[in-house]
């Protein structure tokens, strides 16, 4: 099969998006480059991640071509796509429909430096514009809110975040929304204190050299 492991982690990373909370149903989308090959794995559209099997996955070329796979490809291949045409230091992209990340992008704003776990994903996390989803505008929308970052906020949509590989893509999607949560429950109840950027700036060289993240 082509793709073979790309498309077993797909899978095994589609289930943890329902059993870690960061989507629900059929929400979201995980792709994984092959760098060598030029060739990346995505998720299927519409159909339960706990029923995906790794012959589901769909193998689509940079130019946006279906290689390999029986079913469709999830809506938004165009904005993962990007990704890895137009960055060379991300592999694999998680979009999660988290809940906190999408209260921010409900609000159309960006995640500040409320926490030094924030520099999983950079100095901050900003917002995109919106745009309908699948459309070639919320891609350039969403690679431009992600310059020089590992994560964005979505308008009234969701997250997106990239990595090295799909562990690393994951844990920032991860580590964001709880950020996020964070954040969102801090304003409830008072006005946040922002970091400064010297210390996210400190942050993002510990989380290098200590925890091999860019």
């Amino acid at each position: 099969m082509l793709l073979e492991k790309e498309r077993i982690d797909v899978v095994k990373y589609c289930k943890k998006l329902i059993t870690s909370g960061l989507t629900t149903g059929t929400g979201g989308n995980i792709s994984i480059l092959n760098r060598e090959k030029q060739l990346y794995a995505i998720s299927p559209s519409g159909i339960d991640y706990f029923d995906t099997k790794p012959e589901d996955v769909v193998v689509i070329d940079l130019e946006g071509n279906i290689v390999d796979g029986i079913r469709k490809p999830s809506s938004e291949h165009v904005m993962h796509r990007i990704f890895y045409t137009d960055r060379n230091d991300i592999n694999a992209v998680v979009h999660t429909h988290s809940t906190f990340a999408t209260v921010l992008g409900t609000l159309n704003e960006g995640l500040p430096a409320s926490s030094y776990l924030v520099a999983f994903a950079g100095k901050d996390v900003r917002c995109g514009k919106y745009a309908s989803y699948g459309t070639p505008e919320l891609a350039k929308y969403t690679f431009d809110a992600m310059k020089d970052r590992y994560a964005a906020i979505m308008a009234n949509h969701g997250l997106i975040a990239g990595g090295e590989d799909i562990n690393e893509a994951f844990n920032v999607a991860d580590q964001i929304e709880q950020c996020c949560k964070v954040y969102v429950l801090a304003r409830a109840i008072g006005k946040p204190v922002i970091l400064p950027e010297a210390e996210m700036e400190r942050m993002i060289d510990k989380f290098h050299n200590v925890y091999g993240q860019k």
